[in-house]
């Protein structure tokens, strides 16, 4: 039975779309990582002050794993629409696969990369929060491309083709980062997906 104090919440409801913090904060991360990112440069690039970030999201660590979230949302929506089985395999690997590059070359300061791949390694280390996220990042794409595989492939063949897929993903992610000209980037993607559609 609900207490009758439970009938209103408490306080102001707030005055800022927690979403779009977390993108703010998301990209932030995503452009400098974890560490050289402070809870007042989020403010002063959203508007939103410290109190009232800290008050909705906890400390740093609590936003930048809100922040991994979204990026996962994001990512599953991706998967989602770019692999749906509507055509060909060798088509859906090369469409998803370009647009990773495109948005893992794109960024304020030089390529950014993949958030989770290209920040939380090494926040891993000391974090078992990080490190449980970082795991979870890397199981949903090894899940996402063993559901595309497993339509043409048995379940074994399927399961270590995505774990190649997800790997190829991964290194793109790296070497944008690196800042391998996106040339070199399409010719991996060629050479990555002849060999994942291979027999």
């Amino acid at each position: 039975m609900p207490h009758k104090n439970d009938a209103k919440p408490r306080g102001r409801p707030r005055a800022f779309d927690e979403r779009a913090v977390v993108a703010a904060a998301r990209d932030a991360f995503w452009d400098k990582g974890l560490a050289n990112v402070s809870l007042d440069a989020i403010a002063e690039k959203t508007g939103v002050a410290r109190p009232s970030l800290a008050a909705a999201f906890g400390d740093k660590r609590d936003l930048y794993l809100r922040a991994v979230a979204l990026f996962a949302e994001d990512l599953r929506a991706a998967v989602t629409a770019k692999m749906s089985g509507s055509r060909s395999l060798r088509e859906e690997l090369t469409a998803f696969y370009e647009a990773g590059v495109e948005l893992y070359l794109s960024g304020a300061h030089g390529p950014r990369g993949c958030l989770a791949v290209c920040t939380m390694p090494s926040e891993a280390v000391e974090s078992a929060d990080v490190r449980e996220g970082l795991k979870a990042m890397i199981d949903a794409a090894d899940e996402a491309f063993f559901h595309r595989f497993k339509r043409t492939l048995p379940e074994r063949a399927a399961r270590a083709r995505a774990e190649i897929a997800g790997a190829i993903l991964h290194s793109l992610a790296l070497r944008a980062r690196a800042g391998t000209p996106k040339r070199d980037l399409k010719a991996m993607i060629r050479e990555g997906v002849d060999l994942l559609c291979a027999g």
